[in-house]
């Protein structure tokens, strides 16, 4: 059970904050799973933004090198993705997933709209 909040619509230039919350999630089985971005623009294929694995190790889609910021508090239960200098091709519909073992899990996503 993955809740995703934080999108919206924003001016290019923007920047927006996701958050992917696992509250039904124990710590011991949070901590060490991979947390993962992916987004869906209309007609494609869903595509990797950006992962973060328990040790806090990083990779990034080279379409938001340098724009996105992935992050992650266990404590929380909570990946986050700061996303700024936004364009129109970023707008999307984005997914957190959770991978533990290659046991996958799905939020529902949420609308980025990047439009003026």
């Amino acid at each position: 059970h993955l809740e995703e909040s934080g999108g919206g619509l924003v001016q290019p230039g923007g920047s927006l904050r996701l958050s992917c919350r696992a509250p039904r999630t124990i710590l011991s089985v949070f901590s060490p799973s991979v947390m993962g971005w992916y987004r869906q623009a209309p007609g494609k294929e869903r595509d990797l933004v950006a992962v973060i694995a328990g040790d806090g190790s990083t990779n990034y889609a080279d379409s938001v090198k340098g724009r996105f910021i992935i992050s992650r508090d266990n404590s929380r239960r909570t990946v986050y993705l700061q996303m700024n200098d936004l364009a129109p091709d970023d707008t999307a519909i984005y997914y957190c997933n959770r991978n533990l073992g290659g046991q996958e899990f799905w939020g529902q996503g949420t609308q980025v709209t990047v439009s003026s």
